[in-house]
C-alpha cells in the first residue's frame, strides 16, 4: 500500500468532515449535498483515473478502492466506471474530481510538452504516468526505478525555466510595487523568473530539496548536484544551451545505479522529497524565515489599499491561499 496515498485521502476526507460539521456544503443540482459525500466521489474517480495509468485493471487495484474507500469493486465493475466516467478520454479533463483539477490540468502540461520534456514522454509511455501528480504515488518496481523518475521529473520542473512567459510578465507588472508571493507551487519558477528571494513564501516545498526519512532531522538538503548526475546516468546529453536532450541514437535508461540512490548524509538514513504530503513534512529555518517574512507583510498591510490576486489556486489545499485571501479582502474596505 502507498502510504502518501492513503494518508492524503484520509486528510481530504476528514477536511469533509469538518466542512460538514460547519454547514458548509456542496451546491449541486440545485441542491445542497455534503462536503464529505461529494469529496468522497471525487476520490473515487481520481483512483479510477489511478488504476487505468497503466491501461491494465487488475484485482489488486480493485483491492485499493476496498482498503481506501470501502468500496468492493471487481476488475469488470471498474472497466464499466472507467467508461462511463470517460477516464481514457481527453473529456476526463473537463469532469477531472474539482479536488484535483487544477493540480492535473497544470501537471499534464509536461506530458503535453513531451518534446520539451522527453522524460515524461517516457514515463506515460512505459508507466502509463499522465500527470505529474499521481506519478509521485506510482509504485515504482524498486528505488533505481523511482529515483531515476525523480531525478527526470524534478530537472524538468525545477532546474530548467518555464515554457511560456508568464512569470515574467507577471513580473513586469509587480516588481516597482510592495508586493508578496506566497505559492503552494514548488517548481521554483517565480524565483527563476526574477522574484526577489526575501518576497517570496513556498508553502508546501521545493523540488530542489530533499530531507531525511528519518523524523528526527528536521532539516534539507540540495538536490541540483545529485539530479545532474542522476540525468546524465540515464543517458541524457546537453544540448548547446546546456539542457539535458534525448541522445541522437534515443537510447535511455529508466533507471540509475544503486549507488546513486540519495542517502541522508547525516546519518545514511533514506532521502525523500521536501513536499508536504503528511506531518512528516520537513519546515526548515528557510521555510520559517519566509513564513514570518509573509506574516510580516500582512500585518504591515493591514487595512491599507491592497489587491491580494490569487491566481489558479484550486480546492486542493484552499486554507492556505484561497480563504484567507476571501476572509482578508473581506475584512479590509480599502481592498481591491
Amino acid at each position: 500500500m502507498n502510504q502518501e496515498l492513503r494518508k492524503m485521502i484520509v486528510e481530504a476526507l476528514a477536511f469533509g468532515n469538518v466542512l460538514d460539521e460547519s454547514n458548509l456544503g456542496v451546491s449541486r443540482f440545485g441542491r445542497e449535498e455534503k462536503t464529505s459525500r461529494f469529496i468522497r466521489l471525487d476520490m473515487v474517480k481520481f483512483l479510477l483515473y489511478l488504476s487505468v495509468s497503466d491501461d491494465i485493471i487488475s484485482d489488486e487495484e480493485a483491492q485499493f478502492f476496498k482498503d481506501y474507500l470501502g468500496y468492493n469493486f471487481q476488475s469488470a465493475q471498474i472497466e464499466s466506471l472507467v467508461e462511463k466516467f470517460e477516464l481514457k478520454e481527453e473529456t476526463f479533463q473537463q469532469t477531472v474530481p474539482f479536488s484535483f483539477g487544477v493540480l492535473l490540468e497544470a501537471d499534464r502540461q509536461i506530458i503535453m510538452q513531451s518534446g520539451k520534456n522527453p522524460g515524461a514522454a517516457l514515463a506515460a509511455k512505459r508507466f502509463g504516468i499522465r500527470d505529474m501528480y499521481s506519478g509521485g504515488f506510482y509504485p515504482f518496481p524498486d528505488d533505481e526505478t523511482r529515483w531515476a523518475w525523480w531525478a527526470r521529473h524534478i530537472y524538468f520542473n525545477r532546474y530548467i525555466d518555464a515554457q511560456k512567459p508568464v512569470y515574467g510578465e507577471l513580473l513586469n507588472l509587480v516588481k516597482n510595487k510592495d508586493y508578496f508571493v506566497i505559492t503552494t507551487n514548488v517548481d521554483h519558477q517565480f524565483q527563476r523568473a526574477g522574484f526577489d528571494k526575501k518576497r517570496l513564501f513556498y508553502t508546501q516545498g521545493d523540488y530542489g530539496l530533499f530531507q531525511s526519512a528519518n523524523p528526527a532531522i528536521q532539516k534539507t538538503y540540495d538536490n541540483e548536484e545529485w539530479v545532474m548526475k542522476a540525468m546524465e546516468a540515464q543517458g541524457f546529453v546537453k544540448d548547446e544551451q546546456g539542457l539535458f536532450c534525448v541522445p541522437e541514437d534515443e537510447k535511455l535508461l529508466m533507471r540509475i545505479p544503486s549507488e546513486l540512490i540519495p542517502k541522508c548524509p547525516d546519518d545514511g538514513s533514506d532521502m525523500t522529497m521536501n513536499l508536504r504530503a503528511d506531518d512528516s513534512f520537513v519546515e526548515d529555518e528557510g521555510w520559517h524565515k519566509a513564513s514570518a517574512a509573509y506574516s510580516d507583510f500582512i500585518r504591515r498591510h493591514e487595512n491599507l489599499h491592497v489587491l491580494y490576486l490569487e491566481l489558479g489556486v484550486g480546492a486542493n489545499t484552499p486554507v492556505i491561499i484561497k480563504y484567507p485571501f476571501w476572509q482578508m479582502t473581506l475584512s479590509n474596505e480599502n481592498a481591491v
